[in-house]
This record gives structure tokens, C-alpha cells and sequence, in this order.
């Protein structure tokens, strides 16, 4: 049995934090809110993030930091990807050398590239930083629905460690030395998700979609190899997998943007009707900066942007992917 601390009391870290309890793990859950924090004490559950899934009496809830992470042998970030770094700054001086903190939030900062394993160890230098990845919303791991998903870590032993802590016969887990393939996978297929819902938005059919998450797997790909990932990361299930889920499930925050910006809503609009965090927009622009960065051809994710930031319709957004020059899918000498 671990001792964990939760830090975020939205879907995902409700989800994870019934699936660690019921593991037989000690788990305490953070959150910053006093208004959540009563809810999910009287209530023993988030009636607005993840109705329907019960805390169990064992899992303990507050709102004192300290409290949640003295002693711990594992924290989990769960906050949204934009306040990982002011979470993470929050903790200096109350964990131990060596913490293990595993990430499940899926975003890149905008305003210097990092991804959110990278701000984690920056702002508490020494600690053991980890993700955790994979096609998973957060509505199925709370209804004890089968999911697989990755760990990355900086060594065999923290992974290993990582996947008893979470696996068990409806959460399978696996383990990478591909910390930065895993979290650009994560990261970027919430653009190519946008780019997905937007495409439905305007009723171009499953034809488009199909082509849209192969093509923008080829864009996460050139993205990921040319910064360092290996490319059976991108095949796997924080990569292809991700992506496939985040592009077709009901489920999907980013997708239901999408649809909502392709049927003509603007993107605070879509944002302020999904009411959760669509973290594909808070990545676009870094993807588009990487991207330029390392000099690798994103088309997808570049009319997303121009959609989201610069006005233009999804329709011409379409338009402009069909149209540009001629070229093959695949390099091969035997024509050169």
C-alpha cells in the first residue's frame, strides 16, 4: 500500500483517485476550492465534473497542501495543464528529495515550451518526475471501464513502482523510458482533436476524420522524432491511441469544441458551453511554435490556429488542407 496524495479534484483526479483507493492505497485528495472540497465531503462526489462516481468513505479530502503531501510516497498532479506550474511552485519546502510526482495532465506551456514533467522538475529541482498517458477519459476509468495506459519514467524502477500502485484488472498499465514522446503525444492530439470536431462541426463525414487523425499522427510524429521521441511511442497507446479517442468519444472536451467552432460558434463561445478545460487550446499555439522551432511542416495543426486565433472558417480552414501542392505520402527511391 502507497500513500498518495491527488492534487486536483476535477474529473480525472476523482477518477484516478477511486481507481488508486480501490487498489488499497491511502489517498488524499487536494483541492484548492472550499466549495468542491464541501461538495465532495457532504456529497462524496463532483456533481459538475464526474457525476455518478462515488469517493469512497476511505479516501480523505482537503483543502491544506501541506496536509495533503506530508509523507507521501506518491503525489499525482491532476490540475489542468495550465496551473501545473503555480501547483507545483506551491510545494517547495513541503515534499521530500527524491518525491515522486507522477503527471496526468496533457498540455505544453506556451510561453516556454516545456512540458509539464519539465516544468514539474524545474520548479521542485530533485523530485522524481513521471507521466501517465493513454487513450483515458475520465467517465470510464470512474465507471471501472477497461483502459490501458503508459508510464514514463526516468528509470525502471519508478515506472514499475508507478505501474503496481495503479494496474489491476480494469486499468492496465505499461511502462516507457519515453517521457517526452509520451507527453507530446498527450499533448498535441488535443489540436488534432479540434481539427476533428471541427471537420464534424461542418458535416465533411468519416472520410475526413479518418484522414485527419492519420495525417495529424504523421505531424505529431515529425514533431516528436525531431525533438528526441521514439516512434514506437507514437504508435502506442499515448500516441495513436490517445488520438483516436480524443477524436472520436463522445466524451471528448477538445472534439466537442471542435464541433461547436465548425458550427459557428467562436472559441470563448464553444469554451464557455463545454465548461470544462479544452486544453487543445491552450497547445496550439506551442505546437505551431515547435513546429517552426524545429522547422517541421504542420499543416493541420497551422489552420487549427488560424481558426482558433486569426478568424478564418473551418470551411476554408478545409479548403486550404485539400488544395495544397501535390505530393506523396510515402519517400521511395525506387522512383528517384
Amino acid at each position: 500500500m502507497a500513500k498518495i496524495a491527488i492534487l486536483g479534484a476535477g474529473a480525472w483526479g476523482i477518477a484516478l483517485g477511486v481507481l488508486l483507493d480501490g487498489n488499497g492505497n491511502e489517498v488524499t485528495m487536494w483541492t484548492l476550492l472550499q466549495s468542491e472540497a464541501d461538495m465532495l465531503i457532504n456529497d462524496r462526489e463532483n456533481k459538475i465534473s464526474l457525476p455518478g462516481v462515488k469517493l469512497p468513505e476511505s479516501m480523505k479530502v482537503t483543502i491544506d497542501l501541506e496536509e495533503a503531501v506530508k509523507d507521501k510516497d506518491i503525489i499525482v498532479m491532476a490540475t489542468a495543464s495550465r496551473f501545473i506550474r503555480s501547483t507545483a511552485a506551491k510545494l517547495k519546502g513541503k515534499v521530500k528529495d527524491n518525491q515522486i510526482i507522477v503527471n496526468v495532465a496533457k498540455g505544453i506551456e506556451e510561453s516556454t515550451l516545456m512540458t509539464m514533467t519539465d516544468i514539474i522538475s524545474e520548479e521542485l529541482p530533485g523530485c522524481d518526475a513521471v507521466v501517465l498517458s493513454g487513450p483515458s477519459h475520465a467517465e470510464e476509468v470512474g465507471r471501472m471501464l477497461p483502459t490501458t495506459c503508459v508510464v514514463g519514467a526516468k528509470t525502471a524502477a519508478t515506472a514499475k513502482y508507478i505501474q503496481d500502485a495503479f494496474m489491476n484488472e480494469r486499468f492496465r498499465v505499461y511502462t516507457s523510458p519515453d517521457i517526452l514522446g509520451i507527453e507530446l503525444g498527450g499533448s498535441l492530439k488535443n489540436v488534432i482533436a479540434l481539427a476533428a470536431g471541427m471537420a464534424d462541426g461542418i458535416g465533411c463525414g468519416d472520410n475526413a476524420k479518418a484522414a485527419l487523425i492519420t495525417r495529424g499522427m504523421v505531424e505529431i510524429t515529425r514533431l516528436g522524432l525531431a525533438m528526441g521521441g521514439k516512434a514506437e511511442t507514437f504508435a502506442g497507446l499515448s500516441g495513436i491511441g490517445d488520438l483516436i479517442v480524443t477524436c472520436a468519444s463522445v466524451h471528448s472536451r477538445n472534439r466537442k469544441a471542435g464541433v461547436l467552432i465548425g458550427q459557428g460558434k467562436t472559441m470563448d463561445e464553444a469554451m464557455k458551453e463545454v465548461n470544462q478545460v479544452v486544453e487543445g487550446v491552450y497547445s496550439a499555439k506551442a505546437a505551431m511554435l515547435l513546429a517552426q522551432k524545429y522547422n517541421i511542416s504542420m499543416p493541420i495543426v497551422e489552420q487549427v490556429n488560424k481558426v482558433l486565433f486569426e478568424g478564418k472558417s473551418v470551411k476554408e480552414g478545409v479548403s486550404h488542407l485539400m488544395l495544397r501542392d501535390k505530393t506523396t505520402e510515402i519517400v521511395v527511391d525506387e522512383w528517384s
